[in-house]
């Protein structure tokens, strides 16, 4: 008798680990991939799972995630869920090369069936992850859709938008043409993507599997550059001023920058790993937090060094943060994870503004010039606003008992798309000053949003100077008609950027340059930003002729 319960307990962990394979097979293949290596869902792999402990991973299995696609799995059994446990933390072994790389490339050059566009500053593609599907409208327009396997988000355009490029959390990148209507291509640089982004040259890729840094070329999808690197890339972003990408990891300490001429790399030192980071509108600094110290930094990009550290509640979700201007200061506002509290900094003079505690936790925090208010999610089917002067909140329900996630503007800010997410859910676009409904859409799991101007850093410096333009000198200069004062179209047309810096901080030594008899505008003693978003802003009316 002995014997056999000897036996039956060796054998149970070996029953335990068949058993975790067929159940990985029929509840978790579908999402985490046939192989463990993700797909709609992140790979479950030893590697990722070092700090999920029994309980913890019983815990996600058995309740869900809030707001993600991670449904409950409450009918499994403790035993079967340790049988899964058991076997996701079985190690795999990973190889994707070059060679592998090249293999995929697919240039597939598939029309779809797409209106033209009228101006590419509103258009707006959303993924509706139920159905792997990217929709392209414009304003409230829709005017295509493609279809793309295991979409994650993350879309990138190209500089004139005339092109877009999808990841996917499996290691897939598309190429689509949104100007003809024409699924380009698409490759995979490696087996699990954490984030792309688009330089003047190349896509860069920042992998987990294998731990990589790709770079691919825009034009021919084929791969330029692959380096190897020894940790989690949390990010990878390139630079607008010049042709530099920025990384840092979720598992090693510090920042680098990559040359995208001479491929070298700079490291800033860091004491801990940056998890979360975003750059500001100038290029000039990295925000970023740090979890094993629980603080925000901000590093000077160009010197290394560190300009500003204060304590954080919990950790900032940075890479969804909203940035705005208001009576001579820039902010930039984001969530904390898992926590109801969204907190306010004030950029440049660095400093905590304001700490808020909302009604539940949210993600994603988004404003633009034209709306009044901060629009956040607290995972449940209410929006809050906060208003950006004074920080005061209201809510609103868009639609009832159906969770909202996530707002995005259309270029000129006059319209919000809001996220309601369920497979049963809805694109719904709102009017961003009045909040009434303009139109709606059913939609299954519709997330990101992505609009042209609001999601490329080049435009933030033109988007913080409408604001100042609106506080500060609106009541002299209107945008395309001559007021009191010349246009913004004029100056911009007629007047180089040197004359109009000069004129904007010293115009009493400036009228007579201009051909007045007398000067009737004031100085204004603008900081280095604020001048170079007001120019920016000036610009933008050349640049849109």
């Amino acid at each position: 008798m002995k014997f056999f319960l000897v036996l039956l307990l060796l054998l149970v962990p070996l029953y335990s680990f068949g058993e975790g394979d067929t159940l990985y097979k029929k509840h978790c293949a579908s999402c985490h991939g046939k192989n463990r290596l993700g797909k709609l869902a992140p790979p479950l792999l030893p590697i990722f799972l070092k700090k999920m402990s029994l309980e913890k991973f019983t815990k996600v299995v058995k309740n869900g995630i809030p707001a993600s696609q991670m449904p409950s799995f409450s009918f499994l059994s403790r035993e079967q869920i340790q049988a899964l446990y058991s076997y996701v933390k079985k190690p795999i072994k990973i190889s994707w090369k070059k060679k592998d790389i090249e293999k995929s490339i697919k240039i597939l050059n598939k029309k779809f069936q797409l209106y033209p566009y009228k101006d590419i500053k509103n258009v707006t593609l959303v993924v509706e992850r139920g159905k792997n599907s990217i929709w392209i409208l414009e304003k409230e327009n829709l005017l295509g859709k493609f279809k793309f396997s295991n979409v994650h988000g993350g879309i990138k355009f190209s500089k004139t938008g005339n092109y877009v490029f999808v990841p996917s959390r499996d290691g897939w990148v598309a190429k689509v043409n949104i100007k003809r209507g024409s699924f380009v291509g698409k490759v995979r640089p490696c087996v699990y993507l954490r984030n792309i982004d688009i330089s003047q040259d190349y896509i860069l890729a920042s992998c987990w599997l294998p731990k990589s840094l790709v770079l691919l070329d825009k034009k021919s999808l084929k791969p330029v550059k692959i380096f190897k690197v020894g940790g989690k890339i949390s990010a990878v972003y390139s630079l607008y001023k010049e042709p530099k990408a920025v990384f840092s990891f979720r598992d090693k300490t510090g920042i680098y920058l990559l040359d995208l001429n001479d491929f070298k790399f700079r490291r800033i030192d860091t004491k801990s790993s940056i998890v979360g980071f975003f750059i500001d509108p100038f290029d000039r600094y990295l925000i970023g937090s740090s979890k094993e110290e629980k603080k925000l930094f901000v590093y000077d990009l160009e010197s290394g060094s560190i300009v500003f550290k204060n304590d954080i509640p919990s950790m900032p979700h940075l890479f969804s943060v909203a940035v705005w201007y208001n009576k001579g200061n820039f902010y930039f506002g984001t969530r904390h994870i898992s926590s109801p509290i969204l907190t306010v900094w004030k950029m440049y003079d660095w400093s905590l503004e304001k700490q808020i505690k909302l009604s539940g936790n949210g993600f994603f925090v988004r404003t633009h010039p034209d709306t009044p208010y901060l629009w956040t999610d607290v995972s449940s089917d209410t929006l809050v606003l906060i208003n950006k002067r004074n920080f005061q909140t209201k809510q609103i329900t868009p639609i009832k008992g159906k969770t909202f996630l996530h707002t995005e503007f259309s270029g000129d800010g006059k319209l919000a798309y809001l996220s309601i997410y369920d497979k049963n859910g809805y694109l719904l676009i709102l009017n961003s000053q009045t909040l009434k409904e303009v139109s709606k859409f059913s939609a299954s799991l519709p997330v990101g949003k992505y609009n042209y101007i609001n999601k490329d850093r080049r435009f933030l410096p033109q988007l913080l100077g409408e604001q100042i333009y609106i506080q500060k000198c609106w009541g002299c200069h209107h945008t395309q008609e001559e007021a009191f004062a010349p246009s913004f179209k004029r100056i911009a047309m007629t007047r180089d950027e040197k004359l109009i810096m000069a004129q904007i901080l010293n115009p009493g030594g400036t009228y007579r340059l201009l051909g007045y008899k007398e000067n009737y505008m004031p100085r204004f003693n603008f900081s280095k930003e604020e001048l170079q978003a007001v120019i920016s802003f000036i610009k933008k009316f050349k640049e849109d002729k």
